[in-house]
């Protein structure tokens, strides 16, 4: 997806030729980061009212991409492109229920191939989506996957009955969901930040260190998925209280972008499922600030419990010899036209935080390069001295990340992300709409299982960073979607990648 020009490549071609190959207990570990649901909303970010030390602490660290995009903005999707390697359009897979196994049964995933080079892997939280009928990957851990429960209630008024979110990510009672209850939205409950699941999560993580710190010949990927800021917004009372609501900003606009066609807004299904949510329509003002307050607070809860984790690898002098990337799996509509949570192709559901730190690295370095989640894999296995699997369809961002003296200021970037979400109204059937995030424009092509486009479009971000108009029809554009239509098309022409069996 991106052309690296590395103007010194002769000198780095040199360094690569003397590089010696780098044993298992020489190889650094990995603590592999997960956060559902998570937006850039944060300090690192810009976002002056996130209370985010933690996280800002990685970036001051490590490298931070301003410009990270997931595959598809839903959970299973983007955490298959992350895991595999593979695009979605690859994996013919764009849903919650669907394991990618299904489509690539013999794909070498990421812990997968550390594992098969000596690591330990384990995994604690969400990493992959379990729930909604899908289920875990035992083949990539060393032992049984870690889980708390995804979705944790602590307050007597919302833990009387199972809930409809409760019952699909615990894949309990599928055929019945729509008849149990509605869970609240939020929680905010006077308790120590361990009754929540990602209080466990994190303490479960410490004592995965220790235990890794005690075995020092074999080197460790960890991989650790925090639950917050996803629905329901529930975190103990004394991370609301970091807010003052009233100065957290309500979205500017209410509308869908001016021009759009009308089935690419989500109408945020997802939300609706919660009590006291309208079936249909907008939300109230008090609603509104009360979920833009929670997401802030699910942060800054999440946010303490990477503390817990950042501090015991300090502490027991891991830090130097472990490698570190976090990513928020996608992003998320706080109220912006008038949306809530993902499932669009827009910039509010698409961009999503991506730090990495890498041992010696230079601190605080910043990318403005336009990356991909499918380029983790391939960054760890460079960062990690592995080879990597031939499959793979994203790029190695590792000299981005070490801030290589030979390279550093000298690479130039000149790329785009691509995404894409599914729709299906009775008048077209199902469609795909493809989106590419060039440096300046998001261009989409709605497509017709035979290729047809029924709609497309375009919104000049330099100008219009909200996405505010739909300039696909203008005549004076017609150059720029020309352009970006052709490179969703060559992209969509690709073959599949070698090494892939059973598809």
């Amino acid at each position: 997806m991106r052309r690296i020009w590395l103007m010194q490549w002769v000198v780095i071609a040199a360094c690569v030729v003397c590089t010696p190959s780098v044993g298992a207990a020489e190889r650094p570990n990995v603590l592999f980061i997960a956060v559902d649901d998570l937006k850039p909303t944060i300090g690192c970010y810009g976002d002056d009212l996130a209370v985010t030390p933690n996280l800002d602490r990685l970036a001051a660290r490590g490298t931070l991409f301003e410009r990270a995009y997931c595959m598809q903005a839903v959970c299973s999707p983007s955490r298959n492109g992350v895991l595999t390697g593979l695009r979605p359009q690859t994996l013919e897979i764009y849903d919650l229920g669907t394991n990618f196994r299904k489509s690539v049964p013999n794909v070498v995933t990421l812990p997968e191939h550390f594992k098969n080079h000596g690591y330990k892997t384990e995994a604690l939280g969400k990493i992959f989506h379990v729930g909604h009928g899908n289920h875990e990957d035992p083949a990539s851990w060393s032992v049984p996957h870690w889980r708390a429960k995804t979705v944790h209630y602590v307050l007597p008024e919302n833990t009387a009955e199972l809930t409809r979110e409760e019952a699909r990510f615990e894949n309990k009672r599928l055929g019945k969901v729509n008849k149990l209850p509605r869970g609240a939205p939020v929680e905010a409950a006077d308790v120590p930040d361990e009754t929540y699941a990602d209080g466990k999560i994190a303490r479960e993580a410490v004592r995965r260190l220790q235990a890794a710190k005690d075995n020092p010949d074999q080197p460790f990927f960890l991989a650790v998925g925090f639950l917050k800021p996803h629905l329901p917004f529930c975190a103990p009372q004394k991370y609301w209280d970091l807010y003052d609501p009233g100065e957290l900003p309500l979205p500017e606009r209410h509308a869908p972008p001016e021009g759009a066609p009308p089935f690419a807004p989500t109408n945020w299904g997802e939300l609706r499922q919660y009590k006291g949510i309208p079936k249909n329509g907008p939300l109230e003002t008090a609603t509104m600030r009360r979920m833009i307050h929670g997401y802030y607070a699910a942060t800054s809860y999440m946010d303490a419990q990477l503390g817990l984790m950042l501090d015991e690898l300090d502490r027991l002098g891991l830090a130097d010899e472990t490698v570190i990337v976090l990513w928020g799996d996608h992003g998320w509509h706080l109220g912006d036209h008038g949306m809530w949570c993902k499932h669009t192709n827009y910039e509010q559901a698409t961009h999503a935080p991506l730090l990495f730190v890498a041992p010696g690295q230079r601190p605080a370095t910043r990318s403005r390069d336009i990356v991909e989640f499918v380029d983790i894999y391939p960054t760890l296995c460079d960062l990690a001295g592995l080879e990597p699997p031939a499959h793979l369809q994203g790029d190695s961002l590792a000299a981005v990340v070490r801030g290589d003296e030979s390279t550093g200021d000298d690479i130039e970037t000149d790329g785009f992300a691509l995404q894409v979400y599914p729709r299906r109204t009775k008048e077209t059937g199902p469609m795909l709409g493809h989106a590419l995030r060039s440096d300046r424009y998001r261009y989409v092509e709605w497509q017709q299982r035979d290729g047809s486009i029924v709609a497309r479009e375009l919104y000049d971000l330099k100008n219009d960073p909200g996405e505010t108009a739909n300039l696909a029809a203008r005549p004076e554009m017609a150059s720029v979607v020309s352009e970006h239509s052709a490179m969703v098309g060559a992209q969509l022409a690709k073959p599949d990648p070698p090494g892939l069996t059973g598809k």
